[in-house]
């Protein structure tokens, strides 16, 4: 097997004998290899048990990592030093890899006295669930003295900035010429999932579905494959991504990922979950003082750093200085150039529905960057606006900054309003999906109303609308729009927007 291959291993966590064979089945359609979670299995070391995993592992058809993991490195039980070695020196079964811990599997040792253990089947393996532990590379000369072929190391990220210490200890132990694998856990760390191979790791691990996932942030073979093409990323993939907190829920990936391989562009779109600004743009992006060795180009910039991100770059478009929000960043030479593209995003499919928008009367709820965004490109257009907010301080500050007029939402009724548009987060996927900025009777009597919020695609406050007798019209047309604007940015090439919406679509369950 080359070490330099592109590998999925697809991760099967399951409690019977038969759950593991029929995930192993669809597993060998996504994935390179199987990693078979023994730590999963009740029950397993009784005979009968252990005669039917022999023969399992016998009839999967990639190679198999075997798995015996103790509670305190992400297993199922409490399992000590003592009933691991009993298990490896005695009872393991017969597989192509086994992952084994660094406590048992760096000198001293029994497993040293194991006469039949083949150390080249073997990968010596460091979790950390807490975080990136401060001597992390001390761990790593540590085993150093393992005779293990491969070594791996898992470690908890809270910032997209804990995957540089991950990609940094990869790169070294590639250049000491040890194979490795190294894998920051958890959302903030899913770029090393996907960018870890063409780095050099060994493998990277995959869930077999989203909701099966065995380590925190793994994401599924499926979406490694055909939605960040893992296979085609190397050295010279042009790496564009997601800032913001947080970034799970968005479809940017899907959007943008297609949308590159529809041109034919090499590159990659990765979602970076970020809560120290500053030390992500400083260490990761800015071409100047970055640690990573990368060819970063561009960034989406989403909630809650639109305006703070604007004191980290070296030059900012016009509009977006007016707006006093960025949403997009170009990697240009050795500068970090800023952009807004929510505006004209926002303004696209507005047009498209009703034309031109001079003296159209707007009510735009929300008082933060994206209501701005919107009340700027609506004030361009001539239409004439009024920023709508609980905070009517908030509301009358937006508002005056742009030339429009303010109103508090307490008690506010849209009636003879051409348009209301939701510029709030409410009615977002999660916490806020149950709530609107507007009820049904404070809509009734406005012609249409306009929701930024993308998913659910209908949501709270399209309902109230219909409810009320508006025309609706959803998010993601915005969010499509906003995106070709970036992909222009980025790439100069014109974007493919009806695969983009396509994507997205597929991605929020509507097609």
């Amino acid at each position: 097997m080359e070490s330099n291959k592109r590998l999925i291993c697809v991760s099967i966590c399951e409690q019977t004998i038969e759950a593991i064979q029929q995930a192993c089945v669809r597993a060998t359609d996504l994935g390179d290899l199987v990693e078979v979670r023994l730590d999963c299995l009740d029950l397993f070391q009784s005979g009968e048990t252990f005669h039917d995993l022999e023969s399992l592992l016998q009839n999967i058809a990639h190679p198999v990592i075997v798995t015996y993991r103790p509670a305190e490195q992400g297993g199922q039980h409490q399992l000590d030093a003592k009933s691991r070695l009993v298990f490896w020196l005695f009872k393991r079964p017969n597989a192509e890899f086994f992952d084994i811990e660094f406590d048992i599997a760096t000198p001293p040792s029994l497993l040293q006295f194991g006469k039949d253990m083949d150390w080249s089947r073997v990968i010596c393996s460091y979790h950390n669930f807490k975080g990136v532990p401060p001597n992390l590379f001390h761990i790593y000369e540590r085993m150093l003295s393992s005779p293990a072929r491969i070594l791996k190391f898992a470690v908890q990220a809270s910032d997209a900035t804990d995957c540089i210490p991950v990609l940094q200890l990869l790169e070294r132990g590639i250049k000491e010429g040890r194979e490795m694998i190294a894998i920051a856990m958890g959302t903030a760390g899913v770029a090393t999932r996907i960018l870890g191979p063409s780095r050099g790791a060994f493998l990277t691990y995959a869930a077999l579905e989203d909701e099966t996932a065995t380590a925190p942030g793994q994401i599924s073979a499926r979406e490694l494959r055909e939605v960040y093409r893992l296979e085609r990323i190397d050295q010279q993939t042009q790496i564009y991504g997601l800032t913001g907190l947080p970034v799970s829920h968005s479809v940017s990936p899907q959007m943008h990922n297609i949308a590159f391989d529809a041109v034919g562009i090499n590159a990659v779109y990765v979602p970076f979950e970020v809560r120290d600004l500053e030390a992500f743009i400083r260490r990761m992006v800015h071409p100047r003082t970055r640690e990573i060795d990368w060819n970063m180009r561009g960034l989406s910039v989403t909630a809650p750093h639109k305006t703070a991100v604007m004191d980290h770059l070296d030059w900012i478009e016009p509009a977006a200085q007016e707006i006093g929000a960025v949403n997009t960043i170009l990697v240009a030479g050795n500068m970090l150039q800023g952009y807004n593209t929510d505006a004209t995003g926002f303004i696209k499919p507005l047009t498209q529905k009703l034309g031109q928008l001079r003296d159209v009367r707007c009510a735009v709820i929300g008082s933060g960057g994206a209501a701005g965004a919107a009340v700027w490109g609506l004030t361009q257009e001539g239409a004439k606006a009024t920023v709508v907010a609980r905070d009517a301080k908030k509301a009358e500050l937006l508002a005056a900054k742009f030339g429009a007029t303010s109103d508090s939402l307490e008690g506010a009724v849209f009636a003879g309003i051409d348009v209301v548009i939701n510029a709030t987060p409410l009615g977002t996927l999660g916490q806020f999906e149950s709530e609107t900025p507007a009820t049904a009777h404070q809509l009734r009597g406005a012609r249409l109303a306009y929701d930024l919020v993308y998913n659910p695609s209908l949501t709270k406050f399209l309902r109230e609308a219909r409810e009320a007798g508006c025309e609706t019209l959803e998010g993601l047309s915005m969010l499509v729009a906003q995106a070709a604007e970036q992909f222009r940015l980025w790439t100069g090439e014109v974007a493919p927007e009806s695969v983009m919406f396509e994507a997205a679509e597929r991605a929020l369950g509507k097609k």
